[in-house]
């Protein structure tokens, strides 16, 4: 009688229906973060141009940092490698935007000056978001309601008087391109440049590792 008792129970255990796990809600994808440091101001704009020589079109370009970061010298290298004379370009804190033409169209504008987000709707600056236009926006970080979902964030910042780390952090699938190609060309350029007369460009790898 017991074995036969027992026997009924492994059945009835074996034959009931398993209960259905519940789906794991996915996670959204952890932004690409890198940094690099820039010894000197050269530094900084030979970076740049690596940025603008691995650019492919419609990248926003997030730039932020204090007064006298590199910003704009990083921009002067971005519009280099896109082909444009570097010493055309100049701050744009007064006209706020400017526009110039190489490979592709980049604006540079700066938001340092404006004190609200309907001042800076005002100079028309998501319309840039749209094409091959490649937008690098200095203070970025002041208006980031009205940024891209997908942009390519650059926070310089000061370690001495002539020494700077350029820290990246990639949103959305163009900017984790970017990252991506950026990381190679700066490996190339690592290996290529003579050590004593090209700018020294260190790579240091912090926070979560990506690609």
């Amino acid at each position: 009688m017991r074995s036969r008792i027992s026997a009924q129970r492994s059945r009835s255990t074996t034959t009931a229906p398993r209960k259905a796990r519940a789906a794991k809600p996915s996670r959204p994808a952890s932004p690409a973060l890198w940094t690099v440091a820039l010894p000197s101001c050269t530094a900084t704009e030979a970076f740049g141009r690596i940025i603008g020589r691995s650019l492919a079109g419609g990248e926003t370009l997030a730039l932020s940092g204090e007064l006298g970061a590199g910003k704009t010298a990083l921009v002067r290298g971005i519009a280099a490698g896109l082909g444009t004379p570097s010493n055309q370009v100049t701050s744009p804190t007064f006209v706020l935007i400017h526009e110039y033409e190489g490979r592709l169209p980049l604006i540079h504008v700066d938001l340092y000056r404006l004190r609200s987000v309907a001042e800076a709707e005002g100079i028309g600056l998501q319309e840039y978001f749209q094409g091959n236009i490649v937008t690098a926006i200095e203070w970025a970080d002041k208006f980031p309601g009205l940024l891209p979902s997908d942009r390519f964030e650059l926070t310089l910042q000061h370690k001495t008087p002539t020494t700077r780390t350029a820290r990246m952090i990639a949103h959305g699938p163009r900017a984790c391109t970017l990252l991506a190609v950026l990381k190679r060309a700066v490996r190339q350029y690592r290996r290529a440049a003579a050590p004593e007369a090209s700018p020294k460009i260190a790579t240091r790898r912090r926070g979560p590792r990506t690609s």
